[in-house]
């Protein structure tokens, strides 16, 4: 058997073959909107990029073709990771990006921090942020509390079945925006498409499911005594991020300790400069249809509901709009 020879730099932005995943929540829309295969009626996620094991993002152009995420991390280390990045995380890819569709409510959850997970399940914890792409009318998400709450309020409620009282749900249409930290009780509602930016780990502890039934007939495992300890109960008035809406710039959306992301609104070509980047950036495109071409004049097209990887090595490049208007998530470390 001919072993394939591997590039000694990646030279061209990479994509990834979408990891489809069925939800009981879910829809038509991935499909529909975005173009990814219609392997059921209920498809409710696709995991763009991806290592959390059993789940791990396998390239799918160019002569990398084949290769998973965690190969690529393995063999081209600094120059497709970044320095820092390699550093801080040697073993696994720290992002996992996701396009979600919710024909139905969401459970509603809480994801642990960094320390609570290390101690559990020996992973990452969960912060993740939300951008809007489509929503039907009326349609909501739960995000925290509405008044103070405390932790014998929180289990008076869930006990009573009246969580809903005390949860605050904001009506949300294409663009919003949201940070949902760790310990943030939340829950996306029926007639939210969104994507969806996290760190690695596929931790979930479920509060409440709507006494709803799986394919079988069971009730649908909850988390109760897990969820105590990571709930923070701190109440805000306003959940969503407020942000700027300029054409042809990078427009900052959610900037932490976990991700980077910005908003790229363009009606025209714009060349890119990320020599001062010590960081792979991901784009997600969110609207239009773009071309992305580096500067040894390799490139590919992205469409809506299409996501790449570009090496921390590329110092360069530009996009290409293909049509009339254009909206990409522009995401680093």
């Amino acid at each position: 058997m001919q072993i394939k020879t591997l590039p000694k730099v990646i030279e061209y932005p990479i994509k990834f073959e979408p990891i489809l995943k069925s939800k009981i929540w879910g829809g038509g829309k991935l499909s529909d909107l975005l173009g990814k295969k219609n392997i059921s009626n209920d498809l409710g996620e696709s995991w763009e990029i991806s290592d959390v094991e059993g789940d791990m993002s396998v390239v799918s152009n160019g002569d990398l073709k084949g290769l998973s995420i965690r190969q690529l991390m393995d063999t081209y280390k600094e120059s497709f990771m970044g320095v820092k990045n390699y550093r801080d995380f040697p073993k696994q890819f720290p992002l996992l990006i996701k396009y979600i569709d919710a024909s139905k409510d969401l459970s509603i959850q809480v994801h642990p921090d960094d320390k609570l997970a290390k101690e559990r399940h020996n992973c990452y914890g969960k912060s993740e942020m939300w951008y809007v792409m489509q929503a039907e009318k009326d349609a909501n998400l739960i995000v925290g509390f509405n008044q103070n709450v405390d932790k014998d309020i929180y289990l008076d409620n869930l006990n009573n079945k009246t969580l809903e009282n005390i949860l605050n749900f904001d009506k949300v249409s294409k663009g919003d925006t949201y940070y949902i930290p760790s310990g943030l009780v939340h829950a996306i509602g029926p007639g939210v498409l969104l994507a969806e930016i996290q760190q690695v780990s596929d931790v979930t502890y479920r509060i409440y499911d709507w006494d709803r039934l799986d394919s079988n007939g069971n009730a649908r495992e909850l988390h109760t005594d897990l969820a105590i300890d990571a709930i923070n109960f701190d109440y805000k008035e306003k959940y969503n991020t407020i942000y700027g809406s300029e054409d042809n710039k990078s427009n900052k959306l959610i900037h932490n300790e976990f991700f980077k992301t910005n908003l790229l609104i363009l009606n025209q070509n714009k060349d890119i400069d990320y020599s001062d980047l010590d960081s792979f950036v991901i784009y997600i495109c969110v609207k239009g249809e773009i071309n992305i071409e580096l500067e040894n004049s390799n490139s590919i097209d992205l469409k809506t509901g299409e996501t790449s990887i570009i090496p921390a090595s590329v110092s360069k490049l530009t996009i290409k709009t293909l049509s009339d208007s254009v909206e990409i998530l522009e995401v680093y470390i």
